[in-house]
């Protein structure tokens, strides 16, 4: 195959007359519904009836079928001329509306801490309209919170000299970059269990103020979990040889959901560890 038959990455074309990658019979697509079914009726049963094995069930359906698609996209993309540079743009725009997705899911947590904040007669039963409610102590944003954020901030760097590792062939800074970001976000979700473990209002106690907490921060925390292994497998293929210099994009969605991550959890600090503390905890 000579050199005018290649795409710009050193592809060959792909095996049809089009430049769309056309994919196999899956049975994941139908099997991740249910599983998704099953783990929202779980967490129902569970609050409602406390029947935990529908929820478990529904777990593992979704990291199992989570697990064998990524397989399966991560198999296509070595074989030669199915990643043909529409596909290949057509995943960034697939990833892009996917951060965009998870920025409204943020925003509605937002909205709902901004309007108890600023209108909080809103709350109910609160004799004395205040933010946050009468007898609500909260974190010193100076303390833990504070400790994370240096944290997330310096995962953004590794994560970024990785990426300018592995795009100028260095092998052996990539790995390092990914590794040490892989262990920052380990340390982000260890401190967050300690802060969590230390909470001045109970996650089922606390009122409006707690809901809003632990939803905001809970679910960001999950996102660092999730960005977390999305990286730690990045890691797994860079040490078997998988990237090159011009065709890495796993880990290119990886370093952008982890920039997401970081900026999601800046607005957090700021918003709701500094500007929505009240009188502060002693510990």
């Amino acid at each position: 195959m000579t050199d005018a038959t290649m795409d710009s990455m050193g592809e060959p074309p792909p095996p049809h007359r089009h430049p769309y990658h056309l994919v196999d019979p899956s049975p994941w697509p139908l099997l991740s519904a249910f599983s998704g079914g099953a783990l929202l009726l779980g967490i129902v049963m569970w609050a409602h009836y406390n029947v935990h094995w529908v929820l478990g069930l529904g777990i593992v359906g979704v990291l199992g079928c989570a697990t064998m698609w990524w397989r399966d996209v991560v198999k296509e993309s070595r074989t030669p001329g199915l990643h043909t540079p529409v596909v290949r743009i057509g995943l960034r725009y697939g990833m892009s509306l996917f951060i965009a997705s998870e920025v409204m899911f943020f925003v509605a947590f937002f909205w709902a801490y901004f309007h108890f904040a600023l209108y909080p007669q809103h709350v109910s039963g609160a004799a004395t309209p205040m933010w946050p409610p009468a007898g609500v102590y909260t974190f010193d944003p100076w303390h833990l919170p504070l400790l994370n954020t240096m944290i997330l901030l310096l995962s953004g760097t590794t994560v970024t000299w990785a990426h300018h590792a592995l795009i100028h062939g260095d092998r052996k800074g990539m790995l390092t970059g990914l590794g040490l970001t892989v262990l920052l976000g380990l340390t982000f979700t260890f401190f967050q269990a300690v802060e969590y473990s230390e909470a001045p209002f109970a996650f089922n106690g606390g009122g409006i103020y707690s809901s809003t907490f632990f939803l905001a921060t809970g679910f960001h925390g999950f996102h660092v979990i999730v960005g977390t292994i999305f990286l730690g497998v990045c890691f797994w293929r860079a040490w078997l040889g998988e990237f090159t210099p011009k065709r890495h994009f796993g880990f290119e969605a990886a370093a952008w959901y982890w920039h997401f991550v970081d900026v999601v959890w800046l607005f957090l600090f700021v918003c709701i560890y500094i500007w929505g503390a009240g009188p502060i905890a002693e510990h």
